[in-house]
C-alpha cells in the first residue's frame, strides 16, 4: 500500500492541538474508564504497529503483559522518527506522544491508510499512564525517553546501538483514571487474532507472564482463514472464497463461505477497524452479491423465466462473509468509528465483488447451483415466515388485548420503568405471579424449552408457540420488522432453575435474543436473575446463600450444629414470599447484565453450543469441565 522509498522523518509529523483535555474528559478519547477503556490503551499502541504492517515495514509485533499489570509492546517497523520536528523544535517521538493529532497519519507522506483513533492514540495512552517509556532503534542507534503522565521527565537520549530498526513502547496505567487495572487474557487475544487475520502475514506474539502463557497468531491466508475460523463448529458447503484488487487507492478484501445453517454473519473493517454498524463498504457487497447470484440464476435457467427474483435476504442465508477495506480517508459516521459514510466505496465495492464473483460462479458451477438452491429454499421458508410474522405482527399492534393469556402484565406503562420475568414453569410462574410487584413486574411463565433457533428457519421458529408468545410480549417484532423502541420493557430478566434444565432455556434464550433481537442485548435489555442455591435455617434465623463458596463461610461463621439445610432444586420450592426476597425484591436481589464484549467470540460460542456439530461441544466440555460450579446430577 505504501512505496518503500516514502520519507518517513520528523516533517512528516504534522500537529494539530495538546494534550490539555484528556486526562481531565478520558472518556471522549477512550470510551469508558472501565475496563473497556483499560483494554483500549493496549489496541492504541498495538494499532501504530499494525500500521506499520500495513504499510509493508513490520511483520513481528510482540505484546506482553508483566507482572504488575504495564504492558510492553514492541515492534519491527522502522522506528518512530527522532529528528527534531521542525516547527515544534523537539524530537518527533516526542511530538507523537505529548501532541493530540500528532502523527503520521495526516499529511500523507506518513501512511497511506491507517486505523488507530486518528493519530491521537499513542499520545492519549501516554496522558493517561502513571509513567511510559519509549524505546527507538533507527538510523544505527537505540533512543529512550520517559513520561509520567503525558509530560515528558527525561529528554531523548542515544543509549546504544542497533543493527535493526522498530519501536518499542511500555507502559502504566495510571491508577488515578482508570476504575480497573487488570488486563483480561481473553479480551486482548480476542483482538489480537482477529488482527492477525486482518494482517495477512504479521507475526503477533502475546506474552502473559502473569500465567506464563504465550499464544502466537500469523495467518498467511488472511481474511480466508478468519471465514475458516469462524464456521470451525459448523457444516460447510464449498471452501472459502476469496478475492482483493485496488482501484482508485482504495483495496477491497473479501472471503466468504456458505453454511448449513440460517443465520448470516457479517463482519466488516475499514483499515482492520470493526464497523459494526456497516457502511457503504457492506451495502457494495450486499447488492453486487443479489445481484450477481440472481443474473446467474436466471442465465442457467435455475431461476425459472417469469419467476421473481431472490431477494438479498434469501441469498446471504447461512453465508459467513468478511469485508476488509482499506481506505486513505475513511469518513466515518458519528464520533465511535462504527458506520462508514464514504460514498465512493460502495461503488468500487460493488465493481470488485461483480467482476470476481461472476468469474468465480461460472468457473464453479456446482458451487453456484449450491448457492442457489440454497437461496431458493429460503425464498420459500422466507413467504411461510412472513405470513407468520403478519400473525405476530397484527397480535402486537392490538395491544394489551391480545398479550398472550399467560403473561401476568405489570400496570406501569413506562418501558424504562417496568420489567419481564421469563420464567421457567408453571409452578415458579406462579410463585412469581403471586411475589412480584404488580405495578413494575411482569411475569411470563414458559412451559418447556423453546426452540433451538440455531437449528431452525424462521418460518419454523415464528410457528412454535412459546416464542410467538414471547414475540408479542416484548412488542418488538421480529427479523425485518424488529424496532427496539417498541420493546415494552427496558428490563427483560430470565429466571431459570439453578440445575442443567435451567442452565440450558437460559441458553436456548440468549441464543434467540442474539440471533433475532440483539439490540436488546447491545442495549443492556437483557438480564440474568440470581436465584439463591441453598436456604440455611438456623435456630429462628433464615440464611439465602448463592454458591458452595458462601454456603462454606457462613457455616464457618454460624457454625454447623444443629442447623437445617435446604438445597433449592427449582424456583417453584420457594414460596412467593422467599422469591420475592432472594430473587426479585429491587433492594436485594442480584441480577447480572448480559453484555456483548466481542460479536465473534459470541457467535463461535453459540454456534459450538447449539450448532449441529458434536465433536466441538465434546472438546469444550472436556476442556471446562474442572471449571463447572454447582453440578446438578
Amino acid at each position: 500500500m505504501l512505496d518503500n522509498n516514502t520519507r518517513y522523518g520528523a516533517e512528516e509529523i504534522q500537529v494539530l492541538e495538546g494534550l490539555e483535555a484528556v486526562r481531565r474528559r478520558p472518556g471522549m478519547y477512550i470510551g469508558s474508564t472501565s475496563a473497556r477503556g483499560l483494554h483500549h490503551l493496549v489496541y492504541e499502541v498495538v494499532d501504530n504497529s499494525i500500521d506499520e504492517a500495513m504499510a509493508g515495514y513490520c511483520d513481528k509485533i510482540d505484546i506482553i503483559i508483566h507482572h504488575d499489570n504495564t504492558v510492553t509492546v514492541v515492534d519491527n517497523g522502522r522506528g518512530i522518527p527522532v529528528g527534531i520536528h521542525p516547527k515544534m523544535g523537539l524530537p518527533a517521538v516526542e511530538v507523537v506522544l505529548t501532541k493530540l493529532h500528532a502523527g503520521g497519519k495526516f499529511g500523507g507522506g506518513g501512511y497511506k491508510v491507517s486505523g488507530g483513533l486518528h493519530g491521537v492514540g499513542v499520545s492519549v495512552v501516554n496522558a493517561l499512564s502513571e509513567w511510559l517509556e519509549v524505546e527507538v532503534r533507527r538510523d544505527g542507534f537505540i533512543y529512550h525517553q520517559r513520561f509520567e503522565r503525558g509530560v515528558s521527565v527525561t529528554s531523548l537520549k542515544t543509549i546504544g546501538k542497533a543493527k535493526n530498526t522498530g519501536t518499542k513502547v511500555t507502559f502504566k496505567p495510571d491508577p488515578e483514571i482508570f476504575e480497573e487495572l487488570e488486563f483480561s487474557q481473553d479480551t486482548l487475544v480476542q483482538r489480537l487474532r482477529e488482527l492477525s487475520f486482518l494482517t495477512k502475514g504479521v507475526k503477533i506474539t502475546f506474552i502473559d507472564e502473569r500465567t506464563e502463557q504465550q499464544c502466537v497468531y500469523q495467518h498467511s491466508g488472511g481474511i480466508r482463514d478468519f471465514v475458516l475460523y469462524l464456521n470451525k463448529n459448523k457444516s460447510v458447503q464449498h471452501k472459502p472464497v476469496y478475492f482483493e484488487d485496488t482501484k482508485d487507492q482504495i483495496m477491497v478484501e473479501v472471503a466468504f463461505q456458505y453454511t448449513d445453517g440460517f443465520v448470516e454473519n457479517l463482519f466488516s473493517y475499514v483499515n482492520n477497524i470493526h464497523t459494526i454498524d456497516g457502511g457503504t463498504h457492506e451495502t457494495g457487497f450486499r447488492t453486487a452479491l443479489t445481484r450477481v447470484i440472481n443474473d446467474y440464476g436466471k442465465k442457467y435457467n435455475i431461476l425459472k423465466n417469469g419467476s421473481s427474483s431472490l431477494l438479498g435476504e434469501d441469498i446471504r442465508e447461512g453465508l459467513t462473509s468478511i469485508i476488509s477495506v482499506k481506505v486513505p480517508e475513511p469518513q466515518f459516521e458519528g464520533q465511535t468509528k462504527t458506520k462508514l459514510g464514504n460514498s465512493e466505496v460502495r461503488g468500487i465495492v460493488d465493481a470488485v465483488v461483480s467482476d470476481y464473483l461472476s468469474t468465480f460462479l461460472e468457473e464453479n458451477p456446482s458451487v453456484a447451483r449450491k448457492i442457489l438452491e440454497k437461496s431458493i429454499n429460503a425464498s420459500r421458508a422466507r413467504e411461510a415466515a412472513r405470513k407468520a410474522r403478519e400473525l405476530t405482527r397484527r397480535k402486537t399492534a392490538l395491544e394489551s388485548s391480545t398479550l398472550p393469556g399467560k403473561l401476568a402484565d405489570c400496570s406501569e406503562r413506562d418501558p424504562s420503568l417496568s420489567e419481564l420475568f421469563i420464567v421457567e414453569g408453571d409452578s415458579a410462574g406462579g410463585s412469581a405471579k403471586q411475589g412480584r410487584d404488580r405495578r413494575y413486574q411482569a411475569i411470563l411463565p414458559l412451559r418447556g424449552k423453546i426452540l433451538n433457533v440455531e437449528k431452525s428457519r424462521l418460518d419454523k421458529i415464528l410457528s412454535n408457540e412459546e416464542i410467538r408468545a414471547l414475540i408479542t410480549a416484548l412488542g418488538t417484532g421480529i427479523g425485518d420488522d424488529f424496532n427496539i423502541e417498541k420493546a415494552r420493557y427496558h428490563k427483560i430478566i430470565i429466571m431459570t432453575d439453578a440445575d442443567v434444565d435451567g442452565a440450558h432455556i437460559r441458553t436456548l434464550l440468549l441464543t434467540f435474543f442474539y440471533r433475532y433481537m440483539r439490540q436488546l442485548i447491545e442495549n443492556g435489555y437483557a438480564y440474568i436473575a440470581q436465584p439463591p442455591l441453598y436456604r440455611v435455617r438456623k435456630e429462628k434465623k433464615e440464611y439465602y446463600v448463592y454458591n458452595d463458596k458462601e454456603l462454606e463461610q457462613l457455616l464457618n461463621r454460624v457454625g454447623r450444629d444443629r442447623i437445617s439445610l435446604q438445597r433449592y432444586k427449582g424456583l417453584g420450592e420457594m414460596n412467593p414470599e422467599q422469591l420475592w426476597d432472594t430473587t426479585m425484591n429491587f433492594d436485594t436481589r442480584t441480577i447480572l447484565q448480559v453484555q456483548l464484549e466481542d460479536a465473534i467470540e459470541a457467535n463461535q460460542i453459540f454456534s459450538m453450543l447449539m450448532g449441529d456439530k458434536v465433536e466441538p461441544r465434546r472438546v469444550f466440555i472436556q476442556n471446562n469441565a474442572r471449571a463447572v460450579r454447582n453440578l446438578d446430577i
